[in-house]
């Protein structure tokens, strides 16, 4: 777990064929851009083409998380095979999603088995289950 201040933590695991980041506290102003950008380089460095980014945690998103999230994703979609969901938004890092037209543009699923469904190729599955 990387410890960016006191309201930033970034864990990064794998799940198979799966990167999976979760995002907890406060990602915005004030978090360091070198260790945000070390996280990101570790993430590619796994060599993974399927992202999972979990924001069931993050109580707030400003701009340099938006900047974090969006290089993942820029990242990602790259590769022919890449695949990115977010998952778990509340409504706070939600309505930033949506002002920013980002709710558009990201893959987004309601929760971990949705998302991780919808990278799989079972997104019909996917809908269901953000639905419900």
């Amino acid at each position: 777990m990387a410890d960016f201040d006191s309201k930033t933590h970034i864990e990064i695991e794998r799940q198979e064929d799966v990167c999976i980041l979760t995002l907890k506290g406060r990602l915005s102003t004030g978090a360091d851009p070198e260790q945000l950008q070390a996280k990101a380089d570790e993430v590619k460095r796994q060599g993974l083409s399927k992202v999972l980014i979990d924001l069931r945690e993050l109580a707030a998103i400003g701009s340099t998380g938006i900047g974090f999230v969006v290089g993942i994703y820029t990242s990602v979609i790259r590769n022919p095979a890449g695949r990115f969901v977010l998952v778990g938004a509340n409504s706070r890092v939600r309505e930033v999603l949506d002002l920013t037209r980002l709710n558009m543009v990201l893959p987004m699923a309601g929760n971990v088995a949705s998302g991780l469904a919808m990278l799989s190729g079972e997104e019909s599955a996917a809908r269901r289950a953000y639905q419900n």
